[in-house]
C-alpha cells in the first residue's frame, strides 16, 4: 500500500572503538578507557567506554582534561584498521537483513526494512535479531531505534543506550514528540538550543507554534525543516548509495554535531 508507514531502524554501535579494544584485550574490561591522542601531544578523545563516561569524559574532549576528570583513565591509541574492518562485519549484518543499507560512519547506519531480506513484518525483531548476531558473532552491543521515519529513528536509537532497543509506532509518534525537549533534535546544539529557548520554545512541540520571523531569525533558513520535524515528518529516504564519511571527520566531528545544518544531510 502506498500509504504504508515506514519501518526504518537505526543502528548505533555502543562507544564502538573503546568496545572493540576492550573486545580485543580483555584486561581492559571494566575500566575507564579512552581511545585517542596522548594529552602530553595535545591529543583528544576519540571516544570513551561507557565507564569513563561516568566521570564525564567524552568524544572531541582534550586528553589532558578527560585525564583530570579521571586520574584512572586507560588511553589507548587508536587501530583504524581493526575499526574498519570490525565496521565492515557490522555493515555485512546489517545487509543481510536489507538491500537498503545507508552507513553514516564505521559505528552507524539506517536501514529500511519496510520490505527485507528475512521476510520479517515487525522491523522490531528485525533490529532485535541484528542485534543478537552483532553479540554472538562480533562480542559487540548496539542499541537500535525503531520508527516511520530517520528522524525518530535515530532520536529512538539513544533513548536506552547501551544495548538498548526503543520502538516509536506510528501511533505512538504524538506521544513521543510531545516529550521532547528542544535539544533532543539531533544537530541542536547549545547555542542553538539557547536561541530556541530565548523565544520560548523549551519543548520540540513547541516550534510548531513559534512566530515564524522569530524562529527564522533564529535558525535561518532552517526553520522549515525545523517545522516538519516537530511534526515527527521526515521524508528522507534510506539512500544506500550515500557517501560516508570519513574516519578523521567521525572521531572530531560526526559524533559531536552542534551545527543544526548538519541534520540536512
Amino acid at each position: 500500500m502506498a500509504d504504508e508507514p515506514r519501518r526504518i531502524i537505526h543502528i548505533d554501535m555502543d562507544a564502538f572503538y573503546a568496545s572493540v579494544e576492550s573486545r580485543d584485550n580483555p584486561e581492559l574490561r571494566g575500566k575507564p578507557l579512552a581511545v585517542g591522542g596522548s594529552p602530553e601531544s595535545r591529543g583528544v578523545v576519540a571516544a570513551a567506554s561507557y565507564e569513563a563516561r561516568k566521570y564525564g569524559v567524552r568524544s572531541a574532549m582534550p586528553m589532558a582534561r578527560a585525564l583530570r576528570l579521571c586520574p584512572e583513565l586507560v588511553i589507548v591509541p587508536p587501530d583504524f584498521a581493526r575499526y574498519r574492518e570490525a565496521s565492515e562485519k557490522v555493515m555485512a549484518i546489517l545487509h543481510s537483513a536489507t538491500p537498503l543499507v545507508e552507513p553514516l560512519s564505521l559505528d552507524e547506519a539506517y536501514l529500511d526494512v519496510t520490505e527485507n531480506r528475512w521476510g520479517e513484518p515487525l522491523a522490531m525483531n528485525v533490529a532485535l535479531r541484528i542485534k543478537e548476531t552483532i553479540r554472538n558473532e562480533l562480542e559487540l552491543t548496539a542499541s537500535a531505534g525503531v520508527a516511520p521515519n530517520k528522524f525518530l529513528a535515530k532520536i529512538a536509537s539513544g533513548w536506552q543506550k547501551p544495548d538498548g532497543l526503543t520502538v516509536i509506532a506510528p501511533e505512538r509518534v504524538e506521544t513521543f514528540l510531545q516529550k521532547l525537549p528542544v535539544e533532543a533534535l539531533w544537530g541542536v546544539g547549545p547555542v542553538t538550543a539557547k536561541k530556541l529557548r530565548a523565544i520560548g520554545i523549551e519543548r520540540l512541540v513547541d516550534i510548531r507554534t513559534a512566530d515564524k520571523a522569530l524562529l527564522a531569525n533564529a535558525v535561518g533558513s532552517l526553520a522549515e525543516w525545523l517545522v516538519e520535524l516537530s511534526h515527527g515528518r521526515d521524508n528522507r529516504p534510506v539512500e544506500p548509495n550515500r557517501e560516508t564519511k570519513s574516519v578523521s571527520c567521525e572521531t572530531t566531528y560526526a559524533k559531536d554535531l552542534t551545527d543544526l545544518r548538519e541534520i540536512n544531510q
